[in-house]
């Protein structure tokens, strides 16, 4: 395996991140009794914190391991909206972000009693055709002056028009990884990879029934969208790169899983800049299959810094 770029290498890369933008956030308390009103607990909020979440928490993983990240999705023109814009600066995210003022900033609100989740709330709204149309100009105005492109799909409507940012990218020469959503996949046609999870790469293909099944369906997606390289993450099971030259697989590394939210960001974020630093797409997926493992045993949406890598 290629050694991970050198710090002088990455610090000139430049990251283009389009995608869904929210708020992480986190109620940590104390839980201590049941509530009388219903079979629930009572937390007692002692700290709250919040995270860049979705496309933003890739951007902040891309800036974690050395490289430069813009940003550009929307927000709400709401208190979340103002915290996206603040952590954005305090990371270093440069953020080009779309504000629409009819619909809330996406939201995912934790909260957490005992080191464990004990419920997630999500406040989200689909966005204008004016503010796609806005963020679409943002993209052609900015993915010239970048080296890579990463999609984040979250679902929430962001990449509703994904299909003119991928065209917008290759007529660019810049190539597109994207981190996919739903069993529509003829949109992501001519990225340079797509990195599904298990269940969603189930949900593209249908079920397999071995291994090789599930490399004849990879490949024959992967030439359908005419894909350099197709990524499944499998959780335990490590990660599976296809590409035309074959199969290749990297086991899991983990030795404690405390919390896989965020992970994926982190696994998409390490490809996208070991890729644009010229390592091979299999050397990538091994140093993203690292970066995986060593953001699971963190609490919460992490990143993974090139120290931790080398």
């Amino acid at each position: 395996m290629s050694p991970f770029p050198t710090k002088e290498h990455i610090a000139a890369l430049k990251i283009l991140v389009v995608g869904d933008v929210m708020v992480d956030r986190y109620w940590f308390g104390a839980v201590n009794r049941i509530s009388p009103e219903a079979p629930v607990p009572i937390v007692k909020v002692t700290r709250k914190e919040d995270r860049l979440g979705g496309a933003a928490n890739v951007a902040r993983n891309c800036v974690a391991l050395g490289a430069q990240a813009s940003l550009i999705g929307f927000i709400g023109n709401d208190e979340a909206g103002t915290s996206i814009q603040q952590m954005c600066q305090a990371e270093h995210v440069e953020p080009y972000l779309c504000i629409d003022n009819d619909l809330p900033t996406i939201l995912k609100l934790r909260i957490l009693g005992r080191q464990q989740q004990l419920l997630r709330v999500d406040f989200e709204q689909a966005p204008s055709p004016a503010v796609l149309t806005q963020l679409e100009t943002y993209f052609s105005d900015l993915v010239a002056q970048h080296h890579i492109v990463v999609l984040s799909d979250y679902a929430k409507g962001a990449l509703n028009r994904v299909e003119t940012l991928i065209q917008t990218a290759h007529k660019q020469g810049v190539p597109v990884l994207v981190d996919p959503k739903g069993d529509q996949y003829s949109r992501y046609t001519g990225a340079a990879s797509i990195t599904p999870n298990r269940l969603e790469m189930e949900q593209a293909v249908g079920k397999w029934a071995s291994e090789d099944d599930l490399t004849a369906r990879a490949q024959a997606l992967r030439q359908r969208l005419n894909l350099e390289a197709l990524l499944i993450t499998r959780s335990e099971q490590g990660m599976t790169m296809y590409t035309a030259q074959g199969r290749a697989h990297a086991a899991a590394e983990a030795q404690e899983v405390f919390d896989v939210s965020g992970a994926g960001d982190t696994v998409l974020a390490t490809l996208a800049v070991t890729r644009a630093a010229g390592l091979s797409w299999v050397d990538a997926m091994h140093w993203a299959n690292k970066a995986g493992s060593i953001v699971v045993g963190k609490l919460g949406t992490s990143t993974v810094t090139a120290e931790e890598l080398r």
